[in-house]
């Protein structure tokens, strides 16, 4: 890693860190009104019946009722669950029930249906910790949605959740980086 980006990045990971802890319930419960609405709207725009999304831990865009939506409507979500080797399992959870990941974050509980399960989805939903436009991601520094989305031969539309101060100018890049095709914020749908 070119010493130079990787402290850009963890620069920026920091502030944008720090102002998600800042934000107000009140300032969260409308940006989660926001976020699932148009979640709702982007999967009904893309037809989409099958669909990947991660499980929101505290101070990410939240996605907890927007899925409750999604399985209410029939919508099949695959959740990641990430492995010791920086890859990523996939498991349509079971009861409800939640883990502590590698990463230690949340993720579903239930029977892992391997790496290429992903290959099956309409849509993929994808947390970050900032995009800018041209659709270049930057993520939280573990990489792997990176090595997934950079190891798919066929990807479908990827999408990641930001707060709008997360829609920037420019994120620092590196060669292993992978752009996403659109973002959803409170405010916004953007497609690139």
């Amino acid at each position: 890693m070119d010493t130079g980006i990787g402290y850009r990045k963890r620069a920026l990971r920091a502030e944008l860190r720090e102002r998600r802890q800042n934000l107000t319930s009140v300032e969260r419960d409308a940006a989660t009104a926001g976020f699932t609405q148009n979640l709702q709207s982007l999967v009904i725009d893309l037809s989409a019946r099958s669909i990947s999304c991660y499980l929101s831990a505290r101070n990410e865009p939240n996605t907890r009722p927007f899925l409750n939506w999604a399985e209410a409507d029939g919508i099949r979500v695959l959740f990641p669950v990430s492995r010791e080797d920086g890859l990523l399992d996939w498991t349509v959870g079971e009861d409800d029930e939640e883990i502590q990941g590698v990463a230690g974050v949340p993720e579903a509980a239930g029977d892992l249906l391997g790496p290429i399960a992903i290959n099956d989805v309409d849509l993929i939903i994808v947390p970050a910790a900032a995009i800018d436009g041209t659709g270049m991601r930057m993520g939280w520094g573990r990489g792997y949605f990176d090595k997934t989305l950079g190891s798919m031969e066929k990807c479908p539309p990827v999408y990641a959740v930001v707060y709008d101060h997360e829609f920037v100018d420019e994120v620092p890049q590196e060669v292993h980086d992978q752009p996403v095709n659109g973002l959803v914020t409170p405010t916004r749908i953007v497609s690139f």
